[in-house]
């Protein structure tokens, strides 16, 4: 094993391996879903390929390995210990429909242990396999497909679905039992019972093989898939972390330039106190994915609302923990520098958006500042209506939070120099209250998605192609997409447009729409280069995909797009276009949201 393996070393020999079993290599897409409402983030390497799990030929073919950009924000509050981070790189192959199960352990088994890639000792792997319950049964062929590789039995355990089941990546769509990787270190067994199930931190998880045999019904019921597929996915930096037998992932080569430069602009040491530990981490991990969030080609802005209030707290909690160690102003852009020069040769779209990065971070640290101030004030007015020594009510300490946006422990920090306490229990409850209230306006919301293929969401997302070009024709080509949302019920479509769209203008796409939707024009799909779709003048993300194979949908002679679909037979399908609401969304971002005659 190669203990000094670096990040970019252990992307190279992951693909080239999966080259060389005849995968396609393919882009990251974006982390920001696209006509995908169940989930705010790219939040694993399966997800953009919903589609195709489900049966959609996919134009590269059927296997396919990439290095995915993912974000997870569900532990953000766990950020700071020693594996937990926002953003995340995922290595990843699938099977569309092609190899499965036999496959799929083999290679993993090949990669983890030869010598040419990861030379990992045979002794020091580990493996668990699905126990089976009344939705699957027990996974006995993995089982004795790890026996044929030579894996003792004391090695593979069977362990239930909350360890051995992934999927799905929203609420409905694809998923399976897994088989797991873990090396095992040198603590000792917690007791004869000891697994890869406890914490005791004795197997570590390098790699992850999800056999998609089941779709996951809104209901709650699994149907088996007519496609079955194989999803891997092997997390970077987790896996840096365990090669080069570093104790977390802060401490790996990809934190060492961002750590550095936190510490010169500080001027601490990461290692003076578990309290200077922690801040560096969390600076560090919520600066690199808002770097990444902002630097995508769907980039959003920070807000109030979806993305972009998950982007603006991230920014905030840095620029509060920035505070514990001195850092100074407009310290975000500094880091993000340093992010951008690490990261540009993997992901150019850093570089392209590198302007738009540096300035969203200056100006919310400087929207922060401004509420830190107003908080403050209304502390001040709080504590002047209370007796010495009382106690701040966690009703009152929510509302300055909710409000007024004034963290928790600025709240108690400032109380304790008062010589006051807060409820902390009181605020708790109501924090409590209000994440359930915000969770079920959420699950409502987020119906639907990429794994929905009904014609409903199919019709809408069609309308969202007519109405790209329709808003070019009419406002300018400077005008392209930077996000859509699907539901079943309605579509949204954000643009860049620097000023709110005029009425009139907005009844000239509508009109345009409208007459493209009667004239029912012919849908056609073809498979060609990124080259040649922009020779035939394809508009769409090409991100970064030169010489990949792309899905080019053409409606007629009014559009031509890239897209992976699906779509309409016909533009007639659509009925009528009616266009609800024209907003601000973020910074030189306009939102429309319209609906299709109903079936």
């Amino acid at each position: 094993m190669d203990k000094n393996i670096t990040a970019n070393q252990l992307r190279a020999k992951f693909l080239d391996f999966f080259k060389n079993k005849d995968h396609a290599v393919i882009s990251s897409a974006s982390i920001i879903p696209e006509n995908d409402p169940t989930v705010l983030f790219t939040t694993a390497g399966m997800h953009p390929l919903v589609p195709y799990l489900l049966g959609q030929k996919h134009p590269a073919g059927k296997r396919l390995t990439n290095v995915q950009k993912c974000i997870r924000t569900g532990d953000i509050d766990d950020v700071g210990d020693d594996s937990h981070l926002t953003f995340f790189e995922m290595l990843g192959n699938w099977s569309l429909g092609d190899y499965f199960k036999k496959e799929a352990i083999a290679w993993s088994y090949e990669f983890l242990t030869s010598p040419e890639y990861l030379g990992l000792d045979k002794d020091k792997l580990a493996f668990s396999v699905f126990e089976g319950d009344e939705d699957a049964p027990r996974d006995m062929e993995s089982f004795n497909l790890w026996r044929e590789q030579g894996v003792d039995e004391d090695k593979i355990f069977f362990l239930p679905k909350k360890n051995n089941w992934w999927g799905p990546a929203g609420i409905t769509g694809p998923c399976g039992p897994d088989t797991e990787m873990f090396i095992i270190n040198d603590k000792q067994p917690c007791g004869p019972n000891c697994s890869p199930a406890c914490d005791c931190g004795r197997y570590l998880e390098i790699w992850n093989d999800v056999f998609m045999e089941y779709n996951k019904q809104a209901d709650g019921t699994y149907l088996p898939l007519e496609q079955k597929n194989v999803d891997t996915g092997m997390g970077l930096e987790r896996t840096l972390c365990v090669l080069t037998n570093k104790t977390n992932v802060y401490e790996t080569e990809l934190f060492k330039p961002m750590l550095d430069k936190i510490a010169e602009l500080s001027g601490k040491n990461y290692f003076d106190s578990s309290d200077t530990k922690k801040a560096f981490r969390i600076i560090a991990d919520h600066v690199r994915t808002s770097t990444f969030i902002l630097g995508d080609d769907l980039g959003v802005s920070p807000s109030n609302v979806d993305q972009g209030y998950v982007l603006r707290r991230l920014i905030r909690r840095a620029v509060r923990f920035g505070k514990q160690i001195d850092m100074p102003d407009n310290f975000t852009p500094e880091i993000a520098k340093v992010i951008i020069n690490q990261y540009c040769e993997v992901y150019p779209e850093l570089k392209r958006n590198e302007k738009f990065i540096l300035e969203q971070l200056k100006l919310e640290e400087e929207r922060f500042a401004r509420t830190l101030e107003q908080g403050t004030k209304e502390f001040e007015k709080l504590v002047a209506q209370m007796v010495f020594g009382g106690k701040i009510s966690g009703r009152k300490a929510f509302h300055l939070y909710d409000t007024f946006g004034f963290p928790i422990e600025m709240t108690v920090e400032l109380a304790k120099e008062k010589n006051l306490e807060v409820d902390m229990e009181g605020f708790e409850k109501a924090f409590k209250k209000h994440q359930e209230l915000s969770k079920a306006g959420s699950e409502q919301k987020f119906k639907g998605g990429l794994a929905d293929n009904s014609e409903a969401t199919t019709r809408l997302h069609t309308a969202t192609h007519l109405l790209h070009k329709a808003l070019r024709i009419v406002l300018g080509e400077e005008v392209a997409q930077k996000g859509s949302n699907i539901t079943v019920d309605r579509l949204r479509f954000d643009f860049s447009f620097g000023r709110k769209v005029e009425p009139d203008e907005l009844q000239k796409v509508e009109d345009i729409v409208n007459d493209v939707i009667k004239a029912n024009l012919p849908i056609s799909c073809e498979e060609m280069t990124v080259e040649q779709a922009k020779e035939q003048g394809a508009i769409g993300l090409f991100g970064d995909k030169y010489g990949e194979m792309v899905k080019v949908y053409t409606m007629g002679d009014f559009s031509k797009e890239i897209c992976g679909g699906p779509h309409a037979n016909s533009t007639g399908e659509l009925e009528s276009f009616k266009i609800q609401k024209e907003q601000s969304s973020s910074a030189g971002v306009r939102r429309i949201r319209a609906t299709i005659g109903g079936k």
